[in-house]
Parts: C-alpha cells; structure tokens; sequence
C-alpha cells in the first residue's frame, strides 16, 4: 500500500478523513495530521462539503472522495472521524487499517463493515453520543472503546479540562497506531 514506489524507504500514507461538520481542523483531526508529520509519514488530508448525495448515499460519496483524493493510491492507515467513517466498508473490502472515531454506528453500512474488521482496527464513540452503538458491533474485532461522558464530539459538555485529557488519550492510541505502522517500514 502507500506509495507506489519499490522503494524501501517510501513514507507510509495516512488518510485522515473529516465528519460533515467536524473538519480537519478541529483538535482531534488537526493533532492526527500532526502527529503523522512527527512520525514521518504522508498524509493526505481531504475536505468536503455532504451534500444531497451524501445525505441519501453516504458510503458511496464518501468513497467517491477517497478515491479521487488518493489518485489510485492506497493508504497504509485511515484515520476518520464520523462522517468519515463511511469508508468503513471500502477500508474493509481493500484491507486497510483504521482508527474509527465516533463512527455512525445507527447505520447498518457502517455497523456491518465494523463486525468484518480483525484488531487492526479501532473504534472509539462516547457513552453520550446517540450514534455510537457498541452493542451493534458483536463478533467484531475491532478494539472497542467508549469514553464514558462523551458526546460525539469526544467532549463532556461543561467540562474542557475532562474533554482535553480524554481527547488527549483517543490521540495516544492514534500515536500507537502510527508509531507502530513507522516501525514495521
């Protein structure tokens, strides 16, 4: 995956993929980017604006994105928030890796490509976020994690120093997962 490069040192490639509304700017997004440039690695950093088709076909718009943004590449990790989660069911079918924040588990598209994935993946939702449905996830093999008193932002309303810390711990398991994805290279 990666580059298309034969060459042993090609940088891994990292998507990073945003919510409808959470872009990739917001501190979860902006950190990932962050920390993937301190580890060595490409990122390639779409930005969209759902539309009508994205409304009625969100795993089918959300591929459309990632496959013009990868220019017929692959990457070796995606890391998506949300929204972006809708290319569960391509990152599945293609065997690529993810890191699954806040993933839209109400939806069956985004449930079933969860109960298709080995440890190599992770999903991380809020205890108060309506969309994240761990119980829809059995079978998976995903590592599975709520934070208890967040929301889908991976916030706790009214309490920015609890939110920071949590968010603070999601971007240590992103660190593990790309410090992790540099050594095997």
């Amino acid at each position: 995956m990666g580059n298309d490069d034969t060459d042993e040192t090609a940088r891994p490639l990292v998507l990073v993929l945003p919510g409808s509304g959470y872009g990739q700017q917001a501190p979860l997004l902006w950190w990932t980017r962050s920390i993937a440039a301190q580890h060595g690695t490409e990122v390639v950093a779409p930005s969209w604006t759902p539309d009508d088709r994205a409304a009625s076909d969100p795993v089918g718009f959300v591929e459309e994105a990632v496959t013009t943004a990868l220019h017929g590449r692959l990457p070796d990790r995606v890391v998506a928030k949300s929204f972006g989660c809708f290319a569960l069911p391509w990152a599945v079918r293609l065997g690529i890796p993810g890191t699954w924040l806040t993933p839209v588990t109400t939806h069956d598209a985004v449930a079933g490509a969860l109960t298709r994935t080995t440890d190599a993946h992770d999903a991380v939702g809020g205890a108060a976020d309506p969309l994240w449905q761990p119980q829809r996830l059995a079978g998976s093999g995903a590592r599975l994690q709520t934070v208890a008193g967040a929301d889908h932002a991976l916030e706790v309303a009214g309490d920015w120093r609890r939110s920071q810390r949590l968010q603070s711990d999601v971007l240590e398991l992103v660190d593990q997962r790309l410090r992790a994805l540099v050594a095997v290279r």
